[in-house]
């Protein structure tokens, strides 16, 4: 099946590589999905990289800032989504826990300027959180693997019944 399509909420393949985040924006931090592992782009040109390894239990996707009370968008995360003086900005994180040792993550992104769809949003960190918990979080660096599975995603019809979301976001990413 072909690449379909090429964002999943704040995940965006920019030049055959995939990110979270805006890259494009300036002073803004962004993660990348490599070979190795994740690695942040901060403001001001410093960088970490994680490699695949050391993350475990699944990975949170955040919009806006804190923590939520529920889902996962803060207050100010909804008000990016929305037409305003609010459209666009801010930001979000990964939010992960790390083996070796062991620390709660963080790892913070510029959100993009158009809104990402809610749904696009869950299917991400459903994604994300499934092949972690599975051991196989180094797919997550091939750029073809990745880009298939978002393509297979992106037909999916927003909010399967009972436990058929998890069942087929696993469908679309065990090739």
């Amino acid at each position: 099946m072909a690449d379909t399509r090429t964002a999943l909420g704040p995940l965006e393949r920019v030049n055959g590589t995939w990110v979270v985040g805006d890259p494009g924006r300036p002073g803004g931090s962004w993660i990348e999905f490599r070979a190795e592992g994740l690695y942040r782009h901060g403001r001001g040109g410093d960088g970490e990289s994680i490699p695949w390894s050391r993350i475990m239990l699944g990975v949170g996707v955040v919009i806006g800032r804190g923590h939520p009370n529920h889902g996962q968008y803060s207050l100010l995360g909804m008000l990016g989504n929305l037409p305003g003086p609010f459209n666009g900005r801010g930001g979000g994180h990964l939010d992960m826990t790390l083996r070796h040792p062991y620390e709660d993550r963080k790892l913070t992104f510029a959100r993009h300027a158009h809104a990402y769809r809610l749904f696009d949003t869950v299917l991400l960190q459903e994604l994300l959180s499934q092949v972690v918990a599975a051991g196989e979080a180094q797919r997550l660096g091939d750029p073809d693997w990745l880009g298939q599975v978002v393509g297979r995603l992106g037909l999916l019809t927003p909010w399967p019944k009972g436990s058929g979301l998890s069942e087929a976001l696993e469908r679309a990413w065990r090739v």
